[in-house]
């Protein structure tokens, strides 16, 4: 077969140096006539690669809808590509022409060679046979190997998409291949080769002239899809470095099996760290007295306080699933029922499940406020039902639904479990305590930027200090991790003050000063509502720019609760006119008792089910527990009918 190629490649050969006279020179002209030749094969090759560009968008969003499993992934991956027509295994094409013709090529130069002609003898010299200067052509090979990856790197549209990896890789190879033909095959071959590598470049610009990439291409939309896997490949819970094993791999692997080889779960709880745990637990606890129901707890957190709290009750069933891993989990979720706080769900990487789709997805507010400023536009659009707080988030969902046109959720009139225990716990603390010497003003804002401890701490501390308080400062820990120079550089600056009168909390695994105190100041935290809804004592906002997770929070025409209840229970000040402050906190401390009565007025309106919203909370869940099962019973009887 060989020795017919090498007498097709002669026929060009022969012409090409009866026109130059010169062997290198005919090689050189050869190998750019076999490149016109194939320009066909390049075309074709071209629209193929353009095609598997335009379909990248596609395939991330399967990867990120699929995320970890590999099975589906694969699946939607070649029905994908059967639907568009793409070929994976074209892009050999070329190199295996390029094969084909260098070994055709062998005879062709052995029979120039073998004459002895004048001109002839280096370009049959072999660098690995005879050396001396024949060592030049794999150095030259290599290069012009180095020369075309760094410019498909940028022209050719597949290579240009690919990662580093796959990048460094290809060119790793090409490179490599060069060098190893240079060695061990003739100098004319190793020119021709050279030639090919560096006419590639050329073919390649013109096939980009002829097919413009970015005429088949949303080079946005595959960016955007890029940003996507990004980000869940950002959430390994495994920091250490690439070579160092993860520790939790084997615990991790283990309870994702676990939690498969389990059928018929009838709730699972999704929590992503051990301080969830307290906006559960109350249902949780409501389940465990009044069913016999396993409770299946997924936590992205080894350290969840979960598992302590399982080796005393054993129908509670923690699992440890990074949050990786919990994408393709959460994908295959068959329980009747999924409790969870986190927002957002099908929007970013947490998804429905698609291995069952009667599946009860609740959501458990993490917090007092509305549902539209904060979170959000969509953050609770593909919930199954929300456990409530209050009537506005009813209201609020309830418009969101009737202007977006979205299916109606199912809102529970729940009340908030984590307040009936801190208004208990506080009560408790209270009566045992009794009368604290000096009255302790908190100051607890938020974490983003702009915050009151960036923006106005300086004018504050102007107006607390020295009055006979003791002030108190707990930042967000959110904001030690992410500003620990600034925390620091405060700190710092008031060192002078006795702790006696200014005191920077460090610790924050109790919440014990929060209740202790008998006022907060705080920006935009929705804390405000834990402690005046516990306490009953009243709340100094700083009115630094406004944390808005939803820009058009303004279209449902309803004031967040987030902004109203701000001179309900308590009053807002400006951060740039703070006079007045001190005598305010001064005037709210004094007149306690109409402070009480005002904000129990307040939280009666606000709050559904003050003192029972575990019940709540943990009744419906069951509700809907037996109802799915007993739907399931029934659809298999008329299915054996």
């Amino acid at each position: 077969m060989f020795a017919a190629i090498a007498s097709a490649l002669d026929m060009i050969v022969q012409p090409c140096y009866a026109l130059t006279g010169n062997w290198w020179l005919a090689i050189l002209l050869f190998t750019i006539i076999t490149k016109i030749i194939l320009i066909p094969m390049s075309l074709w090759c071209q629209k193929n690669s353009i095609v598997m560009v335009a379909l990248m968008p596609d395939l991330n969003r399967i990867k990120v809808r699929y995320f970890g499993d590999r099975e589906a992934i694969g699946e939607k991956q070649s029905a994908l590509f059967k639907e568009k027509h793409y070929h994976p295994m074209l892009s050999l094409v070329p190199l295996a022409v390029q094969v084909i013709i260098l070994f055709g090529l062998v005879d062709v130069i052995h029979s120039i060679t073998d004459h002895g002609a004048p001109g002839t003898e280096f370009l049959g010299l072999v660098p690995v046979v005879d050396g001396g200067l024949s060592w030049i052509m794999p150095v030259l090979a290599g290069l012009s190997a180095v020369v075309m990856g760094f410019a498909q790197n940028r022209i050719n549209p597949l290579q240009k998409e690919q990662s580093r990896a796959e990048k460094n890789t290809t060119n790793g190879l090409s490179i490599g291949l060069s060098l190893v033909l240079g060695v061990f095959v003739a100098a004319g071959m190793a020119f021709y080769w050279i030639v090919s590598n560096l006419t590639s470049v050329a073919i390649q610009a013109l096939m980009n002239i002829m097919i413009k990439p970015e005429r088949h291409i949303d080079y946005a939309d595959l960016e955007a899809s890029r940003v996507q896997i990004e980000e869940l490949n950002k959430l390994d819970g495994n920091k250490a470095k690439w070579w160092k094993p993860n520790p939790l791999a084997k615990r991790e692997k283990a309870d994702y099996k676990r939690f498969f080889n389990v059928v018929n779960k009838h709730i699972v709880f999704y929590s992503e760290g051990s301080g969830f745990y307290k906006y559960f637990k109350g249902a949780i606890e409501y389940l465990l007295k009044n069913s016999d129901a396993s409770i299946h707890y997924v936590t992205n957190d080894p350290n969840d306080q979960i598992f302590k709290i399982a080796q005393e009750q054993p129908r509670i069933r923690p699992y440890y699933i990074d949050q990786q891993r919990s994408i393709t989990l959460m994908m295959k979720m068959d329980a009747d029922v999924v409790v969870s706080t986190l927002e957002d769900l099908d929007n970013y990487y947490i998804k429905r499940s698609y291995v069952r789709h009667d599946n009860e997805y609740v959501f458990m507010f993490h917090h007092m406020t509305s549902t539209h400023l904060t979170a959000t536009k969509n953050a609770y659009d593909h919930f199954d039902a929300l456990l409530c707080v209050g009537p506005h988030q009813v209201n609020e969902v309830r418009r969101a639904e009737q202007l977006r046109q979205l299916p109606a959720k199912t809102l529970v009139e729940c009340g908030y479990d984590l307040l009936d225990r801190n208004i208990a716990a506080y009560e408790d603390r209270a009566a045992a305590a009794g009368a604290g010497e000096r009255p302790v003003v908190l100051i607890a804002p938020s974490w983003q930027e702009s915050n009151l401890l960036d923006v106005c701490f300086d004018d504050l501390m102007a107006q607390l200090l020295n009055r006979g308080w003791r002030v108190v400062v707990r930042p967000h820990p959110e904001y030690t991790k992410r500003y620990r120079a600034r925390w620091e550089a405060l700190q710092n600056r008031y060192a002078h003050v006795p702790e006696s009168d200014l005191y920077f909390e460090r610790d924050f695994t109790s919440n014990a000063t929060v209740f202790s105190s008998d006022l907060i100041i705080t920006d935009w935290s929705s804390v405000f509502c834990e402690f005046s809804f516990s306490t009953l004592k009243p709340t100094v906002f700083i009115d630094t720019p406004m944390k808005v997770g939803n820009p058009d929070w303004q279209e449902l025409g309803i004031q967040p609760t987030d902004i109203s209840l701000r001179n309900e229970v308590g009053v807002s000040f400006d951060p740039e006119k703070l006079d007045g402050l001190g005598d305010a906190v001064a005037d709210m401390i004094g007149n306690a008792d109409a402070w009480k009565q005002r904000i129990a007025e307040v939280r009666a309106k606000t709050i559904f089910n003050i003192g029972g919203g575990a019940e709540a909370a943990g009744a419906y869940l069951l509700d809907r527990m037996i109802a799915i099962q007993e739907a399931r019973a029934e659809k298999e009887a008329e299915t054996r009918d």
